[in-house]
C-alpha cells in the first residue's frame, strides 16, 4: 500500500441497506441465527495492558493504545491492567468480566391479580425445548469468603498465585477474583491465616481468609457461578470464545466463492425458571471473511479509478463501523477509524524500550507484517469503559484482522445468502440432534466430569420435554358471507384471497406512474394487470397520468412529481430502473414530507417475467388499497371498544444517537384501521416525550371514528431488550397510562395493559413427529416451566417457517388493568399476528408491532424528518 498514506484520517458511518417495498422472504420466516459480535469495545484479558494477551507483559486485548495527536507521536501504553478472576482448577475461566451481560435478577412485573398465568384452551400438544436440567446435592452450599493480603499485594494474578499455593488448605475446585473466594465446602475455619512467599524476593505475605457468607442453591450469586463454571466446561471441551460466545474452529467450513467461512458454536446460559435452574443452549454461526482487512484494501485500490479520495472514500464507507476479529487472540473489535498516518513500522514504548508494532506482534505472537505501509484501524472505548481504566483509543493492524458478519452488499446478493443458510439453516431434527451431542460431550470427556465432579454438579443428557397448546385456528373474513380457508399448519390464505373482495375497498382514479423510457413497456405492462386484479377485489382503478422521465437522475424524478402531484392526486407510483438507496429516499421524502401522497415504487426487474406478473400485480393492488385507507381481510374481535396500539423503534441512520419511535394505534372495532405517527428522542431522552402527542391524537382519531373513547387500551412494546425492561417498568409504563388519562380527562376510566414484545430469544421448542422432530405448527402457545415465575409471560409460535427452526416469540405482560385472563390475553395475541395487509398469512409479531417498525424503518432509513400528518390514517410506509 505503498504511497497511499497522505495524512487522511476520515471516519464516516456505513451506507444502509436498500429499501424493499415488498418483503423479501416471509415475514416471521427464520434464518438460522448468524450471530454478530457485539460492537461494545472489548474488555481486558489476563496479562496486563498495552499490547496483546499472552505476552506475560501488559497487554490488552491484541489492540495497542493510539498515539496522542502529532506526526510521529509513538504509541504510548497504557498503565498495566490486573488479571481477571479465574475459577476452577488452577485458572479456570473468567469470573468478573462482562458482568453486566447477565441479569441473574428480573424485575418483577407479574401483576398482583395474576395468581396462574396458564392458559386452558386449545390442544394439548407434547414438545421438546433446548432446555437442559441441572442437579447438586441438597446440601449443596456455595461459602464466600473475603481474602485479605498483608503487606498488600496490587497484582490480582499474584494474589491468586499465592493463594493457590495451599491448594491443600482450599482444594482443587475453586473461584477467585483477586479478593473474593467461592468455595464449595467449608473451611474448618471462619477465619484462617496462612502463609506464602514471593518468588522474587522471598517477601512473607500473611493470607486471611474469613468466611462471609453462605449461598444457596438457587441465589443469584450461585446462578453467576454456573455460568462460570460452564465457560470453564466449554474450554474444557476446546471450544474458543469469539465476543460472547463459544465456537469450534474445527468445524469451520469455508465457502471459498465468496470468501468466507461459517464457524458453528453455541450460545449458552444458566437462569431461573419457574421451578428451578436450568441450562439454555442454542446453536450459533459466527460468519467471517477468509481473507484479511488488508486484502479487501488491495481489492478496494486495484478496483478504484486510481484517485486517492476515492480510494480511501471506499475503505471508510466499507470498513468503519465494521466489526473485526483479530487472529492472533480470537477478540472482536469495532472499527471507528483508519489512521493513515501511522504505520507497522512505528513504535510504540514498552517496559523494555521502544519497540515497533511489527517486531511486537512477531516477537509475542509469531505474526510476520508483510506491508509496512498499511494503515492502522482506530477502535475507541465507550466513556464507561475509560472510566474504568481503559485505552481511549486502540490501534490494529489490517493484516491482522479479519472483517465478521455480512455488510448490507452481501445480504443483499441472493446467490451469497443462499450458500450460507445451507450452513445456518438447521432443521428441528438436526438442531435437536447436535444439542443431544453437545450435552452427550460435555457428559463424556474426563476432563469436564472431573471438573463438574468437584462442584457436585451433573447436567441432564435430554433435552427438557413439556406440554404446550395449540389455539384454534383464526377464520378470516373478507366480507359478511365470504371467508377464507387455510391450513393452521400453512398459516397462509393467499391462494384463498385471489378473486375475492376486500373488506374495504378504495376507487384509484387520479394516479401517476413516473417511468423511464426503458421501463415503459413494463410500466404499460402492469398497469393492464392492475385493471385485469383490481375488480374481482372490489377496486375500481382509473387510467393514471404517465410522466415519462429522460432520465433516471434524483432530480428528475422530484422535479416530475413537484409539477405533477396536486391536491386531488391520490397516489403516485415510480418504476424505478434500479434499487438504489439514494433515489429511494429522495423518492420518500418527497411523497412523505414535502408533497404529501401516497407513493408506491417498484423496481423495473421486478415486472420483467411476464409469468409472475399477475401475482406481482395483485400484490401491488392490495399495498395501493391499504395506502389508500381500504382494508384487506379482518377477524373476530370479540373484545368492544377496544383499541390496540402498537410501538417500536429504529435507529435513525443519519443522525448519530438518535432513535424513531413508531407508535401504530388501531381506531376502528375491527382492528382493521389504524393511524400512525411517528416520535424522535435521544439516547437519554424517554419515548414519553413525543409519546403524548401520539396518543393524544389517536384518541381524537378513535373518537371521530367511533364517537366513543376506547373502554381497553393493550400496548404491545417492541424493541425492549433485557436490560431495558427495568426503565420500561419503572418510568416508561406510569408516564404512558398517565399520558392516556391526562389526554382524556380524569373521568375516563380506562383500562391498559402493555404487553412487551421480545423477538431476539434463544429459546426453541420442538414437536414430536413420529420419531423425529418438526417445527410445531402456528399459534402454539407455552406458559409453564420455561416461564419466569416472577413474570406474567408465554412463547407463542404464530409463523409457519418453511427452512430451520422457527423462532417463538415472547410475550410478557408488565402491567395489566384489563382484568382479562391469561387465555384472552393469548388468544388476542395470536389474533393480532393474522392482520398485517402486506403478507396474506401470520407474522411472528403483532400486526401493530409490524406496521410500527415499517413506519419506524422509513422514517430512520429514508426520511429523516416526522411525515406530514395528511397520511397518519393510512398505512403509506408499507
Amino acid at each position: 500500500m505503498s504511497g497511499r498514506a497522505r495524512g487522511r484520517s476520515r471516519g464516516r458511518s456505513r451506507g444502509s441497506g436498500t429499501p424493499r417495498e415488498e418483503p423479501s422472504r416471509r415475514p416471521g420466516e427464520e434464518q438460522q441465527r448468524v450471530q454478530q459480535p457485539s460492537a461494545a469495545a472489548p474488555a481486558p484479558t489476563p496479562g496486563g495492558a498495552t499490547s496483546v494477551a499472552g505476552s506475560g507483559r501488559a497487554s490488552y486485548r491484541g489492540g495497542v493504545q493510539a498515539p496522542r495527536p502529532g506526526a510521529g507521536d509513538a504509541p504510548r501504553a497504557p498503565v498495566e491492567q490486573m488479571a481477571q478472576l479465574r475459577v476452577g482448577t488452577g485458572d479456570a475461566g473468567q469470573v468478573g468480566q462482562r458482568r453486566s451481560d447477565f441479569r441473574y435478577t428480573d424485575v418483577t412485573t407479574r401483576p398482583a391479580h395474576i395468581t396462574d398465568k396458564r392458559g386452558g384452551s386449545g390442544t394439548p400438544l407434547p414438545l421438546a425445548t433446548n432446555f437442559f436440567t441441572f442437579d447438586c446435592d441438597e446440601d449443596w452450599s456455595l461459602y464466600q469468603y473475603h481474602v485479605d493480603f498483608n503487606p498488600m499485594v496490587d497484582s490480582r494474578k499474584m494474589r491468586a498465585g499465592l493463594l493457590f499455593t495451599h491448594a491443600d488448605l482450599l482444594g482443587a475446585t475453586r473461584v477467585f477474583d483477586g479478593m473474593i473466594l467461592y468455595l464449595p465446602h467449608r473451611l474448618p475455619q471462619e477465619v484462617t491465616e496462612v502463609f506464602s512467599q514471593t518468588r522474587r524476593d522471598n517477601e512473607n505475605i500473611r493470607i486471611t481468609i474469613k468466611l462471609t457468607n453462605t449461598f444457596h442453591s438457587t441465589s443469584p450469586q450461585c446462578l453467576h457461578l454456573y455460568n462460570v463454571i460452564f465457560k470453564r466446561i466449554l474450554n474444557l471441551i476446546e471450544m474458543q470464545q469469539i465476543g460472547r460466545n463459544y465456537y469450534n474452529m474445527d468445524l469451520a467450513v469455508d465457502i471459498t466463492q465468496h470468501k468466507l467461512r461459517v464457524i458453528p458454536g453455541f450460545i449458552t446460559s444458566i437462569l431461573q425458571y419457574e421451578n428451578k435452574a436450568m441450562l439454555c443452549a442454542d446453536i450459533s454461526h459466527k460468519i467471517m471473511r477468509i481473507d484479511t482487512v488488508l486484502d479487501m484494501m488491495y481489492d478496494l485500490y486495484n478496483s478504484s479509478d486510481r484517485s486517492n479520495d476515492s480510494f480511501y472514500e471506499k475503505c471508510t464507507k466499507k470498513f468503519v463501523g465494521s466489526i473485526v476479529l483479530t487472529r492472533y487472540n480470537n477478540k472482536t473489535y469495532r472499527v471507528d477509524d483508519i489512521n493513515w498516518e501511522i504505520h507497522p513500522t512505528h513504535t510504540f514504548s514498552r517496559r523494555e524500550g521502544e519497540i515497533t508494532f511489527k517486531e511486537y506482534y512477531e516477537k509475542a505472537y509469531d505474526k510476520r507484517i508483510t506491508d509496512d505501509q498499511q494503515p492502522m484501524l482506530v477502535s475507541r472505548s465507550k466513556p464507561k469503559e475509560v472510566k474504568m481504566g481503559r485505552p481511549e483509543t486502540l490501534l490494529l493492524v489490517p493484516e491482522l484482522c479479519i472483517l465478521t458478519g455480512l455488510s448490507d452488499d452481501v445480504r443483499s446478493d441472493f446467490s451469497v445468502m443462499r450458500d450460507v443458510a445451507s450452513h445456518t439453516r438447521i432443521a428441528p431434527e438436526g438442531r435437536v440432534n447436535t444439542l443431544s451431542g453437545f450435552m452427550n460431550q460435555i457428559n463424556s470427556t474426563p476432563k469436564v466430569v472431573e471438573e463438574l465432579r468437584g462442584w457436585r454438579l451433573r447436567f441432564s443428557q435430554n433435552l427438557l420435554q413439556l406440554s404446550g397448546r395449540v389455539l384454534p385456528t383464526e377464520p378470516i373474513t373478507l366480507t359478511p358471507n365470504v371467508q377464507c380457508t387455510y391450513k393452521q399448519e400453512d398459516a397462509d390464505w393467499s391462494r384463498d384471497l385471489r378473486g375475492k373482495r376486500l373488506v374495504t375497498s378504495v376507487a384509484l382514479q387520479n394516479w401517476i406512474i413516473c417511468v423511464t423510457r426503458r421501463d415503459k413497456m413494463s410500466a404499460s405492462d402492469l398497469e393492464n394487470t392492475l385493471y385485469k386484479v383490481g375488480p374481482p377485489m372490489g377496486m375500481t382503478i382509473g387510467k393514471p397520468t404517465i410522466c415519462e422521465l429522460n432520465d433516471d437522475r434524483n432530480t428528475t424524478f422530484l422535479d416530475t412529481l413537484k409539477r405533477n402531484v396536486n391536491p386531488s392526486t391520490q397516489l403516485v407510483m415510480c418504476i424505478l430502473p434500479s434499487n438504489r438507496k439514494d433515489r429511494y429516499d429522495a423518492i420518500k421524502k418527497a411523497c412523505c414530507v414535502d408533497h404529501p401522497v401516497a407513493s408506491q415504487c417498484v423496481v423495473g426487474r421486478t415486472l420483467s417475467k411476464k409469468q409472475m406478473l399477475m401475482s406481482v400485480a395483485t400484490k401491488i393492488a392490495i399495498q395501493l388499497n391499504c395506502k389508500l385507507g381500504g382494508e384487506v381481510w379482518r377477524l373476530d374481535i370479540p373484545l368492544k371498544n377496544l383499541m390496540v396500539i402498537g410501538i417500536d423503534t429504529y435507529h435513525d441512520s443519519a443522525s448519530k444517537g438518535r432513535s424513531v419511535g413508531g407508535v401504530v394505534c388501531s381506531i376502528n372495532r375491527n382492528i382493521t384501521r389504524f393511524y400512525s405517527r411517528c416520535t424522535f428522542q435521544h439516547t437519554a431522552q424517554e419515548l414519553n416525550d413525543g409519546l403524548k402527542i401520539c396518543v393524544r391524537d389517536a384518541l381524537k382519531k378513535y373518537h371521530e371514528v367511533n364517537n366513543m373513547l376506547p373502554d381497553k387500551i393493550v400496548i404491545f412494546r417492541d424493541g425492549v431488550g433485557d436490560g431495558q425492561l427495568p426503565a420500561v417498568h419503572e418510568h416508561e409504563v406510569p408516564q404512558v397510562v398517565g399520558t392516556i388519562k391526562e389526554c382524556a380527562g380524569d373521568d375516563y376510566n380506562v383500562k391498559i395493559a402493555v404487553v412487551v414484545v421480545k423477538k431476539r430469544i434463544n429459546s426453541r421448542f420442538f414437536a414430536k413427529s413420529g420419531r423425529s422432530y418438526a417445527n410445531p405448527i402456528p399459534g402454539t402457545v407455552i406458559d409453564t416451566e420455561v416461564t419466569k415465575p416472577e413474570w406474567f409471560d408465554f412463547f407463542l409460535i404464530s409463523q409457519s417457517v418453511r427452512q430451520g427452526t422457527v423462532t417463538p416469540t415472547h410475550f410478557n405482560v408488565i402491567f395489566d388493568t384489563t382484568g382479562l385472563k391469561p387465555d384472552h390475553v393469548q388468544r388476542l395475541t395470536y389474533k393480532m399476528t393474522h392482520l398485517y395487509y402486506n403478507w396474506p398469512g401470520t407474522i411472528r409479531v403483532p400486526a401493530p408491532c409490524q406496521y410500527a417498525h415499517k413506519l419506524a424503518f422509513l422514517v430512520g432509513q429514508s426520511i429523516h424528518k416526522e411525515p406530514s400528518l395528511d397520511l397518519a390514517d393510512r398505512l403509506y410506509y408499507l
